[in-house]
Protein backbone atom coordinates (compact mmCIF):
# COMPACT_ATOMS: atom_id res chain seq x y z
CA UNK A 1 0.00 0.00 0.00
CA UNK A 2 2.63 2.56 1.09
CA UNK A 3 6.34 2.12 0.48
CA UNK A 4 9.15 4.50 1.44
CA UNK A 5 12.66 3.84 0.14
CA UNK A 6 15.65 5.94 1.24
CA UNK A 7 13.46 8.95 1.93
CA UNK A 8 14.92 12.24 3.15
CA UNK A 9 12.91 15.23 4.33
CA UNK A 10 14.35 18.73 4.57
CA UNK A 11 13.49 21.91 6.46
CA UNK A 12 15.37 24.38 4.30
CA UNK A 13 18.91 22.98 4.10
CA UNK A 14 18.54 20.88 7.25
CA UNK A 15 17.91 17.18 6.65
CA UNK A 16 15.38 16.18 9.32
CA UNK A 17 14.51 12.74 7.93
CA UNK A 18 17.39 10.52 6.86
CA UNK A 19 17.25 7.53 4.52
CA UNK A 20 13.96 6.17 5.85
CA UNK A 21 12.78 2.91 4.33
CA UNK A 22 9.42 1.66 5.58
CA UNK A 23 6.39 -0.17 4.23
CA UNK A 24 2.76 -0.37 5.32
CA UNK A 25 0.60 -3.14 3.87
CA UNK A 26 -3.04 -2.89 2.86
CA UNK A 27 -5.22 -2.97 5.98
CA UNK A 28 -2.32 -2.69 8.42
CA UNK A 29 -2.17 -0.55 11.54
CA UNK A 30 1.35 0.81 12.06
CA UNK A 31 2.33 2.86 15.12
CA UNK A 32 5.30 5.19 14.76
CA UNK A 33 6.99 5.67 18.12
CA UNK A 34 9.93 7.62 19.50
CA UNK A 35 10.97 10.34 21.88
CA UNK A 36 10.07 13.98 21.22
CA UNK A 37 11.97 15.58 18.37
CA UNK A 38 13.15 12.40 16.64
CA UNK A 39 11.22 12.95 13.39
CA UNK A 40 7.79 11.37 13.84
CA UNK A 41 5.79 14.40 12.70
CA UNK A 42 8.41 15.05 10.02
CA UNK A 43 7.79 11.55 8.66
CA UNK A 44 4.09 12.25 8.16
CA UNK A 45 4.79 15.68 6.67
CA UNK A 46 7.28 14.13 4.27
CA UNK A 47 4.76 11.51 3.13
CA UNK A 48 2.29 14.33 2.46
CA UNK A 49 4.76 16.59 0.65
CA UNK A 50 4.68 19.33 3.28
CA UNK A 51 8.45 19.67 3.66
CA UNK A 52 10.73 22.19 1.94
CA UNK A 53 12.22 19.36 -0.09
CA UNK A 54 12.18 15.57 -0.15
CA UNK A 55 14.31 12.90 -1.78
CA UNK A 56 13.91 9.18 -2.28
CA UNK A 57 10.86 7.17 -3.30
CA UNK A 58 7.34 7.28 -1.86
CA UNK A 59 4.96 4.88 -3.58
CA UNK A 60 1.22 4.56 -2.93
CA UNK A 61 -0.40 1.47 -4.46
CA UNK A 62 2.72 1.05 -6.56
CA UNK A 63 2.54 4.59 -7.97
CA UNK A 64 5.33 7.08 -7.25
CA UNK A 65 3.88 10.16 -5.50
CA UNK A 66 6.98 11.95 -4.27
CA UNK A 67 6.87 14.45 -7.13
CA UNK A 68 3.18 15.25 -6.56
CA UNK A 69 1.96 18.34 -4.67
CA UNK A 70 0.12 17.76 -1.42
CA UNK A 71 -3.39 18.18 -2.82
CA UNK A 72 -2.76 15.50 -5.45
CA UNK A 73 -1.45 13.13 -2.76
CA UNK A 74 -4.71 13.72 -0.89
CA UNK A 75 -6.68 12.89 -4.03
CA UNK A 76 -4.54 9.77 -4.44
CA UNK A 77 -5.73 8.54 -1.05
CA UNK A 78 -3.69 10.05 1.79
CA UNK A 79 -5.81 11.37 4.66
CA UNK A 80 -4.16 13.40 7.43
CA UNK A 81 -5.04 14.43 10.97
CA UNK A 82 -2.28 16.83 12.07
CA UNK A 83 -0.98 17.41 15.55
CA UNK A 84 -3.02 20.30 16.92
CA UNK A 85 -6.03 19.15 14.83
CA UNK A 86 -5.89 21.89 12.20
CA UNK A 87 -9.59 22.70 12.19
CA UNK A 88 -10.75 26.15 11.08
CA UNK A 89 -12.13 27.82 14.23
CA UNK A 90 -14.33 30.37 12.42
CA UNK A 91 -15.93 27.68 10.26
CA UNK A 92 -18.88 25.68 11.55
CA UNK A 93 -18.61 21.96 12.15
CA UNK A 94 -20.56 21.43 8.93
CA UNK A 95 -18.18 23.66 6.95
CA UNK A 96 -15.11 21.96 8.41
CA UNK A 97 -16.52 18.58 7.45
CA UNK A 98 -17.33 19.74 3.93
CA UNK A 99 -13.68 20.64 3.41
CA UNK A 100 -12.76 16.98 3.70
CA UNK A 101 -15.11 16.01 0.90
CA UNK A 102 -13.21 18.06 -1.68
CA UNK A 103 -10.39 15.50 -1.67
CA UNK A 104 -12.77 12.88 -3.10
CA UNK A 105 -13.61 11.95 -6.69
CA UNK A 106 -17.30 12.77 -6.84
CA UNK A 107 -18.65 13.32 -3.31
CA UNK A 108 -17.68 16.97 -2.97
CA UNK A 109 -19.93 18.77 -0.52
CA UNK A 110 -21.69 15.61 0.68
CA UNK A 111 -21.31 14.77 4.35
CA UNK A 112 -22.00 11.08 4.72
CA UNK A 113 -24.33 10.17 7.58
CA UNK A 114 -21.95 7.33 8.45
CA UNK A 115 -19.30 9.70 9.75
CA UNK A 116 -21.81 11.40 12.05
CA UNK A 117 -22.72 7.98 13.41
CA UNK A 118 -19.07 7.48 14.34
CA UNK A 119 -19.02 10.79 16.24
CA UNK A 120 -22.62 11.61 17.24
CA UNK A 121 -21.67 14.82 19.05
CA UNK A 122 -20.76 16.38 15.70
CA UNK A 123 -24.30 15.92 14.40
CA UNK A 124 -25.59 17.79 17.44
CA UNK A 125 -23.12 20.65 16.85
CA UNK A 126 -23.21 20.94 13.03
CA UNK A 127 -23.93 24.66 13.15
CA UNK A 128 -21.50 25.48 15.98
CA UNK A 129 -18.19 27.13 15.16
CA UNK A 130 -15.24 24.76 15.38
CA UNK A 131 -13.43 27.10 17.74
CA UNK A 132 -16.22 26.72 20.30
CA UNK A 133 -15.78 22.95 20.63
CA UNK A 134 -13.79 21.30 23.38
CA UNK A 135 -10.39 19.85 22.54
CA UNK A 136 -11.78 16.34 22.36
CA UNK A 137 -14.65 17.42 20.13
CA UNK A 138 -12.23 19.24 17.84
CA UNK A 139 -10.18 16.07 17.53
CA UNK A 140 -13.27 14.08 16.61
CA UNK A 141 -14.05 16.76 14.01
CA UNK A 142 -10.51 16.56 12.58
CA UNK A 143 -10.71 12.77 12.27
CA UNK A 144 -14.18 12.90 10.72
CA UNK A 145 -13.03 15.52 8.21
CA UNK A 146 -10.10 13.31 7.19
CA UNK A 147 -12.37 10.28 6.84
CA UNK A 148 -14.68 12.22 4.52
CA UNK A 149 -11.78 12.45 2.07
CA UNK A 150 -12.26 8.68 1.62
CA UNK A 151 -8.58 7.89 2.26
CA UNK A 152 -6.80 4.68 1.42
CA UNK A 153 -4.43 5.44 4.29
CA UNK A 154 -5.19 7.56 7.34
CA UNK A 155 -2.18 9.33 8.89
CA UNK A 156 -2.71 10.53 12.46
CA UNK A 157 -0.32 12.65 14.53
CA UNK A 158 -0.90 12.07 18.27
CA UNK A 159 -4.71 12.09 18.13
CA UNK A 160 -5.10 11.41 21.89
CA UNK A 161 -2.78 14.17 23.11
CA UNK A 162 -4.32 16.50 25.68
CA UNK A 163 -7.82 15.00 25.48
CA UNK A 164 -10.07 13.93 28.33
CA UNK A 165 -9.93 10.15 28.99
CA UNK A 166 -13.53 9.33 28.03
CA UNK A 167 -13.11 10.89 24.56
CA UNK A 168 -9.70 9.25 24.17
CA UNK A 169 -11.40 5.89 24.61
CA UNK A 170 -14.08 6.78 22.04
CA UNK A 171 -11.45 7.83 19.50
CA UNK A 172 -9.40 4.69 20.10
CA UNK A 173 -12.45 2.46 19.65
CA UNK A 174 -13.43 4.19 16.39
CA UNK A 175 -9.94 3.87 14.91
CA UNK A 176 -9.59 0.22 15.90
CA UNK A 177 -13.01 -0.59 14.43
CA UNK A 178 -12.23 1.24 11.18
CA UNK A 179 -9.05 -0.77 10.83
CA UNK A 180 -10.32 -4.19 11.85
CA UNK A 181 -13.88 -4.08 10.50
CA UNK A 182 -13.51 -1.76 7.50
CA UNK A 183 -9.92 -2.58 6.55
CA UNK A 184 -8.73 1.04 6.69
CA UNK A 185 -4.94 1.28 6.63
CA UNK A 186 -3.70 3.48 9.49
CA UNK A 187 -0.33 5.04 10.33
CA UNK A 188 -0.39 6.43 13.85
CA UNK A 189 2.18 8.67 15.53
CA UNK A 190 1.54 8.25 19.22
CA UNK A 191 3.12 8.64 22.67
CA UNK A 192 0.34 6.58 24.28
CA UNK A 193 1.98 3.15 24.36
CA UNK A 194 -1.09 1.48 25.81
CA UNK A 195 -3.11 2.56 22.77
CA UNK A 196 -0.33 1.62 20.35
CA UNK A 197 -0.06 -1.86 21.81
CA UNK A 198 -3.83 -2.32 21.79
CA UNK A 199 -4.42 -1.10 18.26
CA UNK A 200 -1.35 -1.84 16.17
CA UNK A 201 -0.15 -4.86 14.29
CA UNK A 202 3.32 -3.42 13.77
CA UNK A 203 5.48 -0.62 15.12
CA UNK A 204 8.41 1.47 13.94
CA UNK A 205 10.72 3.44 16.24
CA UNK A 206 12.40 6.59 14.99
CA UNK A 207 15.60 8.05 16.36
CA UNK A 208 17.37 11.12 14.99
CA UNK A 209 15.33 11.06 11.82
CA UNK A 210 16.00 7.41 10.99
CA UNK A 211 14.24 4.10 11.61
CA UNK A 212 15.92 2.50 14.62
CA UNK A 213 13.67 -0.56 14.70
CA UNK A 214 10.52 -1.97 13.09
CA UNK A 215 8.74 -5.17 14.08
CA UNK A 216 5.46 -6.78 15.09
CA UNK A 217 3.80 -5.07 18.03
CA UNK A 218 4.05 -8.20 20.17
CA UNK A 219 7.81 -7.76 20.12
CA UNK A 220 7.69 -4.29 21.65
CA UNK A 221 9.26 -5.35 24.94
CA UNK A 222 9.85 -3.29 28.07
CA UNK A 223 13.58 -3.40 27.33
CA UNK A 224 13.00 -1.82 23.92
CA UNK A 225 10.74 0.82 25.47
CA UNK A 226 13.41 1.76 28.04
CA UNK A 227 16.11 1.83 25.39
CA UNK A 228 14.31 3.92 22.78
CA UNK A 229 11.30 5.62 24.34
CA UNK A 230 11.83 6.45 28.01
CA UNK A 231 13.14 9.95 28.58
Amino acid sequence: MLELANVDGFYGRSRALQSVSLSVGNGEFLSVLGRNGVGKTTLLRTILGLMSRTAGSIRLDGVEVNALPTHQRALAGLGYVPQGRGILPAFTVRENLMLGTFATHGNQGRIGEWVLELFPILKEFLNRQGGNLSGGQQQQLAIARALLSEPKILLLDEPTEGIQPNIVEQIEDVLIDLNRSKGLTIVLVEQNLKFARRASGRFAILNRGSVAMADEIGRLTDDIIHQHLVV
